[in-house]
């Protein structure tokens, strides 16, 4: 009994032990039927793309995907199943359908986590909030919408909740989240919440993460309630807009455990009022963003409260922060992240920086900073990342660089560095990208540059410098995969080397001296490299015929270089062209049938300035992606084929294309930029398609043989900055539709066969006119001083017209005219299509300008010209004095019209005037003195006018031909023969000039035999002929008996009846001379040289007495007269009217 009790005591014993060793060892016996059903209802509810969940099939669900079960009751406690990511990144394979109330049966769960699937914008289920034992919640990315369960407030357990990245359609925070009291962990990111912020979050005491980032629409205008959280180490509001909080810094100093502060694009305003010390803080702020906001200098103090603290620091893209760098941020000597690019500073960067020597990361690009980089900038030993491009440093880079061996990317692009490369780079054995392009850099690249780094150097950009000498030859340098050494003046020949670097990926030497050849060899290796770039150089291809490269190119530049005579069979290995640039290569054949092969994926496609001949397949089909088509420059006719219908930028121009450009109307896209055709064979009306055009920038068919009006539908092109049709066979007036194209800044009509009259519209509609060139055309009328209002023009050209009436007297309107301008005239353009592609650029316009009797071509220095052309129109009137207002014009042609009067005495005023052509006109007056003072006049003619004296004396105006101002008969003085009278008066008789007595001897002989000819011939030539032909002498004496007979009755009579008209007028006026001989002049001459008749009543007051002088030559004009001049002029009237 005793033994069986003591059985029965022991198998209870080791049964209990059993139980206790598996409880403590924690084997389960798998999760209960009803969670295992629950799982999967919850499984039956959703959509499984990508076998999430393939592992529930199994009899434990402990062991699914995403299944955690207690270890001491083997119930689930988690379910955590965030979609995983795909490779394509941003994309992930979700879980799709509805969330099961079934997750009710899951009693004891405690962590939830649903996030990056796709509920299909549902909103959240508000049975979720019966999970009452939940603490990790998360349903970010989720792509639910509508409004937030108020029965989450019975979450009371909940440590962590994530709702960002959903959409809850611009609805405020609900202040029911301020009852989740234990809650630790929140984030609303994203969610497409508006409005204020509710106070009641203050109330969240235990809260040590607040993300409420990215929430475009919230507007909070108190951040009090953020010092209650005494707990929070992390609070972010990126984008958020926090320009009504101004006490934003007081509220951030109460939080003595904050840590990292988010606050980039919030809008913050400068500080205006000082900021109080951090109180009470025992977790000082570490993690400080602050960019993308509206700072000035006024951050600095408050920033300063944190020098000790502060490990990264980021201050870029605040657009007013402005002025030098205060030194005080070298005492922020715990900083290893700094980041003060693209703001406004100025001044050169403080030594004081030498003192963050725990610094890893430094951007200051994008600023204006000046000066020299300091020596002290060696002491960054730390230093990982460098960036100080985009400034205006100078100097030369320090040899103390060496010295930061940590360095793995140096950037000091964009600047004004000049000198050598240090050789102490060569220390950096960790360096990977060295970017110093765009500076003054000169030198020659050593051999062994850099040679420390040839394992871990994967960028070297040296861009646009002065390096002179052969290319580097960087042979070792494995890792290599962008070598960009384009523009500067390498020359020599490219080392074979370059094609043993098998990472290389972007190869780009172009615009150098470099000379050679380019074999198999240099590009043996380069099985990655699909960006060739050896354009403007002088190499020549040698590729054996039946050559397969190693590498697809996605962009392939060679111009200048030469290729030809046939288009190379290499390239037909090339599938996956983006960019294809072989212009200007010496091709001189017809196009293969396989290159079209290559066209499918291209972009840009330039085949230009060769010699290529034939015609033009039908090209719809040929490109898949045209951005860019240019084959201008070429031998290729026949007539321009179907376009493909996503153009957006085309020049055929300078070929031989001939037919109707019909064609052209299935390009119907929105994309089309720029449109040129010029100078071929083509012929017909303009198209009406315009309409679909609705991009179109730049449009020149100039040279062609166009026939027909300009369409009206050239109004829609309402983008279009500049229209070339010049020298063609248009006719008809200007479309009124035009006025709509307001962005127009150039317009070369000329040589055409348009009429009417220019419209006033063009200066009232057409702010942006900068080129108006109308020459060579019917237009007629007069000009509109509304034209005046182009306040942009440079460039006018009216001549060869039927222009009538005066110069308008605004022209000093023309402001652009006054001041200096631009080199070019360019356009800015972006060509995009459909599938995303953008390529962004500008395009320089030209014109032919007509200069000095010629036509030149002026395109890189066309913004200079400043000329006005009015010649070879009727223009009456005088010549405007306000034009001399033009301070910086270059060129002025009134020549060939009907001008009257002086030349304005301000001419001297255009000191820039360097053509000046006022032939052919009416002028009088004197040559003004202050011509002589422009000393930049190169053309001038005033030939065939009116102009009389002596012309100015000046280097200048006696440097030009005779002939500048022949055709002026009273004009006198160098450099014409002619002399003037004082210059004759002033000479003493006794140094004359006397000619060679035998000289002299020999003209009076040739003389007196020139006086017998003309006798003999005229005499003999009239008495001849009347002596030898009787009926010639009858009808001559018939003749003289008649024209003797008619003046004699005619004197007679016209005789008498003068005399009875003026018997009285006759003796007043020899009574009012008497007494101006007397008496003298004063009260009887005015100074327009009138008779004042205050003591003669017959004759009419102020009515002017023309002199002697200016009767005969028609002149309404003459000179100032003394006395005697006046009184001899007066006399001589009377008899003539007698």
């Amino acid at each position: 009994m005793v033994v069986c009790s003591f059985e029965h005591i022991l198998v209870s014993f080791l049964v209990l032990v059993v139980v206790c060793a598996k409880a403590g060892l924690g084997i389960t016996v798998g999760c209960t039927e009803r969670e295992r059903q629950a799982l999967l209802r919850f499984k039956h509810g959703l959509v499984d793309d990508y076998g999430i969940l393939s592992s529930w099939d199994k009899r434990d669900c402990c062991q699914w995907r995403g299944v955690q079960c207690s270890n001491q009751s083997a119930q689930v406690i988690m379910l955590h199943l965030p979609a995983p990511p795909t490779e394509i990144a941003g994309m992930y394979k979700s879980l799709k359908g509805e969330i099961s109330p079934s997750l009710l049966e899951l009693e004891h769960l405690t962590h939830l986590d649903l996030s990056f699937n796709d509920f299909e914008r549902r909103p959240i289920p508000p049975f979720l909030a019966s999970l009452t034992k939940i603490q990790y919640l998360n349903l970010s990315h989720a792509n639910f919408t509508g409004r937030l369960p108020i029965q989450l407030r019975n979450l009371s357990n909940l440590l962590s909740l994530d709702l960002s990245f959903n959409d809850f359609e611009g609805r405020p925070i609900p202040p029911f989240l301020a009852s989740l009291t234990k809650i630790q962990h929140l984030s609303l990111s994203d969610a497409n919440f508006t409005g204020r912020l509710p106070s009641q979050l203050g109330n969240l005491s235990n809260l040590l993460f607040l993300d409420l980032s990215y929430n475009f629409g919230l507007l909070p205008e108190n951040l009090e309630w953020l010092s209650h959280l005494s707990s929070l180490r992390h609070l972010d509001l990126i984008s958020v807009n926090l320009s009504k909080a101004i006490h934003w810094p007081q509220a951030i100093n109460k939080l003595p455990s904050l840590i990292h502060l988010n606050l980039p694009y919030c809008s913050l305003p400068p500080l205006t009022t000082p900021s109080l010390s951090p109180i009470n803080s025992s977790a000082p702020l570490a993690f400080l963003d602050l960019s993308h906001n509206d700072f000035d200098s006024s951050i600095y103090p408050w920033l300063f409260n944190f020098s000790t603290t502060l490990v990264h620091l980021d201050l870029t893209w605040n657009a007013h922060l402005n002025g030098s760098i205060p030194y005080a941020f070298g005492n922020m000597v715990s900083l290893t992240f700094l980041d003060m690019s693209r703001n406004q500073l100025q001044g050169s960067i403080p030594e004081a920086f030498g003192n963050m020597t725990s610094l890893e990361f430094l951007d200051m690009s994008g600023n204006q900073l000046q000066g020299s980089i300091a020596e002290a900038f060696g002491n960054m030993v730390s230093l990982t990342f460098l960036d100080m491009s985009r400034n205006q440093l100078q100097g030369s880079i320090p040899e103390a660089f060496g010295n930061m061996t940590s360095l793995e990317g140096l950037y000091l692009d964009e600047n004004e560095l000049e000198g050598e490369i240090p050789k102490s780079l060569s220390n950096l054995c960790r360096l990977q990208q060295l970017d110093l392009q765009s500076n003054n850099l000169s030198g020659q690249l050593p051999q062994d540059f850099l040679a420390c780094a040839n394992d871990t150097l994967e960028f070297l950009f040296l861009t646009d410098n002065q390096f002179t000498g052969s290319s580097p030859d960087l042979i070792g340098f494995s890792s290599l995969q962008e070598l960009n050494l384009d523009h500067n003046q390498l020359n020599g020949t490219l080392p074979k080397s370059i094609g043993q670097l098998a990472k290389l990926r972007v190869l780009d030497i172009g615009s150098n001296s470099l000379q050679g050849t380019i074999s198999e060899a240099h590009l043996l290796h380069l099985s990655q490299l699909y960006y060739l770039q050896l354009s403007s150089n002088s190499l020549t291809f040698n590729i054996s015929l039946g050559w397969v490269p190693p590498f697809q190119l996605t962009h392939l530049r060679l111009t200048s270089c030469k290729l030809g005579p046939r288009f190379p069979s290499w390239l037909q290995t090339q599938k996956q062209l983006i960019q294809l640039d072989i212009s200007t290569s010496d091709i001189s054949d017809v196009i293969p049938h396989w290159f079209w092969n290559l066209t499918s994926g291209i972009c840009t496609f330039n085949i230009s300035n060769n010699q290529i001949t034939g015609t033009l397949p039908n090209l719809s089909s040929k490109f898949g992606y045209p951005l860019y088509i240019d084959m201008s420059s070429n031998y290729l006719e026949g007539s321009i084929p179907q376009l493909p219908s996503l153009l957006a930028w085309l020049d055929l121009s300078h070929n031989k294309f001939s037919g109707s450009i019909t064609l052209l109307c299935t390009v119907a896209n929105s994309y089309l930029v720029h449109l040129d055709l010029s100078n071929n064979l083509l012929s017909g009306e303009l198209p009406n398609c315009c309409p679909q055009w609705k991009s179109l920038i730049v449009l020149n068919l100039e040279n062609n043989q166009f026939f027909g009006k300009i369409p009206k539908s050239f109004g829609s092109l309402q983008l279009i900055q500049t229209l070339h049709l010049r020298n063609n066979n248009l006719i008809g007036e200007l479309p009124s539709s035009l006025k709509k194209c307001k962005s127009l800044s150039f317009i070369d009509l000329a040589k055409n066969r348009l009429s009417g009259k220019i419209p006033p519209w063009i200066g009232g509609n057409l702010p942006n006119l900068m080129v108006l060139n109308l020459q060579s055309n019917k237009f007629n009328g007069s000009i509109s001083p509304l034209i005046c209002q182009l306040k942009k023009i440079q460039l006018l050209d009216l001549s060869g017209n039927n222009m009538s009436g005066t110069i308008p007297r605004c022209l000093s309107n023309f402001t652009a005219m006054t001041k200096k301008g631009t080199l070019t005239i360019a356009y800015n353009y972006t060509l995009g299509s459909p599938d995303g592609h953008f390529l962004d650029g500008s395009y320089v316009d030209r014109e032919l300008v007509k200069w000095k009797g010629r036509e030149f071509e002026y395109k890189n220095t066309l913004g200079l010209v400043k000329s006005i052309d009015l010649s070879s129109n009727k223009l009456m009137g005088e010549i405007p004095k306000e034009v001399t207002n033009l301070l910086e014009l270059v060129s002025l042609n009134f020549s060939r019209n009907n001008l009257t009067g002086l030349i304005p005495t301000t001419i001297g005023q255009l000191k820039s005037l360097d053509v000046l052509d006022l032939s052919q006109n009416q002028l009088i007056g004197e040559i003004p003195a202050s011509l002589s003072e422009i000393d930049r006049l190169s053309t001038l003619n005033l030939s065939n006018n009116n102009l009389s004296g002596k012309i100015p004396q000046g280097t200048q105006l006696q440097s030009f031909n005779a002939s500048t101002y022949e055709g002026n008969p009273t004009l006198c003085g160098l450099p014409l023969l002619k002399k003037c009278l004082e210059d004759i008066a002033g000479e003493a008789p006794n140094v004359s000039n006397y000619e060679d007595p035998i000289q002299q001897d020999e003209n009076d002989m040739w003389f007196y035999v020139s006086i017998a000819l003309g006798f003999i011939v005229g005499f003999w030539g009239v008495c001849g002929t009347l002596l030898l032909n009787n009926s010639w002498r009858y009808s001559y004496f018939q003749f003289s008996n008649k024209i003797k007979d008619w003046l004699y009755v005619t004197t007679t009579i016209n005789m008498a009846r003068l005399w009875r008209r003026i018997q009285h007028p006759f003796i007043s006026y020899f009574s009012m001379l008497w007494s101006i001989i007397k008496h003298g002049t004063n009260g009887y001459l005015n100074p327009n040289n009138s008779v004042l008749s205050t003591s003669y009543p017959r004759v009419k007051s102020n009515t002017p007495l023309p002199s002697c002088a200016s009767y005969l030559l028609g002149k309404s004009y003459a000179p100032p007269l003394n006395l005697h001049t006046w009184t001899l002029r007066q006399i001589l009237h009377i008899l003539l009217l007698l």
